[in-house]
């Protein structure tokens, strides 16, 4: 193959992940003039596209989400940021000081900089009804979607701090809201069950896995629920499931130790710089507060602007070797 045929995978930056922080990097990247590729696996938008309607990102009063995701893309793109779907393997950097990206086409990517944004996945239920009813009644995302259940009976699923949190935090729409854990005790911290046992919205049903999710139309009516210590099958009427199972931060590409916490989120400074000079996180697998899409297209730019001056510092450092 001649030097005029093989494809140049050299750039400036890798983005790694097309969900709102990658996206938003792009667009800054693409601002700063930097040469810039965002690598996504799938349709570009992330959660986004698994999300029914959002309600609050700022500047849109009511959107859906796949139309956010298209808007968002879009104006990437005018600013010169270039998408390929591929998924990335490995995120490696080289003796040299670059790294590589290495994706499952074969290709391998080049760039000073990476920023990954590959988010992370809520662990699911795997049920059936689960997959055909999310955006429709089944959420795991309590931030997202609780305003849809005012007034409503729902459950959550879960035993651990997110279930409980989230479930007390759902109580401000709910009318009556079940925890479903298959224990007959919450693995949550003592202040989180605390505020849970206290709360006369909250009941807790006990020893119980959610068999299948059930809908009538278009949306969910209730769960069936299978009993851990004698294998009864009841039936819980409920318009909205929000599952908080476990989630799992893609940080695993990263090949090469790096600074994170017992879950594996990623740990950042305030530009989003990892422990490994070159490679900045941003959105949903990064250690923070909170994790919602006016938080992802920060990190996102901060990431970005962050990259832009570290590229013009260590050419400025280039060139004064050279001289």
């Amino acid at each position: 193959m001649t030097n005029e045929n093989k494809e140049n995978l050299d750039y400036d930056v890798i983005i790694v992940g097309a969900g709102p922080a990658g996206l938003c990097a792009g667009l800054y990247a693409g601002r700063g003039m930097l040469k810039a590729v965002i690598i996504e696996r799938g349709l570009p938008g992330g959660e986004l596209l698994n999300t029914e309607r959002i309600e609050d990102f700022i500047g849109f009063e009511s959107i859906l989400g796949r139309d956010l995701a298209q808007k968002m893309t879009d104006h990437a793109k005018k600013f010169g940021a270039q998408i390929v779907t591929d998924t990335v393997y490995t995120i490696e950097k080289l003796n040299g000081g670059d790294f590589e990206v290495t994706t499952a086409l074969g290709k391998k990517y080049h760039a000073p900089a990476v920023i990954l944004t590959a988010g992370g996945t809520p662990v699911k239920l795997n049920v059936p009804g689960e997959k055909e009813l999310a955006g429709k009644g089944v959420s795991y995302c309590a931030v997202c979607d609780g305003a849809f259940f005012r007034d409503e009976t729902i459950a959550v699923v879960g035993g651990g701090d997110a279930a409980a949190e989230e479930a007390d935090y759902l109580t401000k729409y709910a009318a009556k809201v079940y925890i479903v854990h298959r224990r007959d005790e919450l693995r949550a911290s003592q202040i989180l069950q605390n505020r849970v046992f206290s709360n006369p919205k909250i009941e807790v049903i006990w020893n119980k896995v959610v068999e299948a999710i059930e809908g009538e139309g278009p949306g969910v009516s209730g769960l069936r629920l299978k009993d851990t210590l004698n294998g009864d099958i009841s039936t819980l009427p409920v318009t909205g499931v929000f599952v908080f199972i476990g989630f799992r931060p893609n940080s695993d590409l990263i090949k090469g130790h790096f600074d994170h916490d017992e879950q594996g989120y990623v740990k950042t400074d305030w530009q989003m710089r990892t422990s490994i000079e070159g490679l900045w996180a941003a959105g949903d697998l990064r250690v923070q507060l909170t994790r919602q899409i006016t938080t992802a297209v920060g990190d996102g730019t901060t990431a970005a602007i962050s990259v832009e001056k570290f590229l013009s510092e260590r050419k400025d450092r280039v060139g004064t070797s050279a001289a």
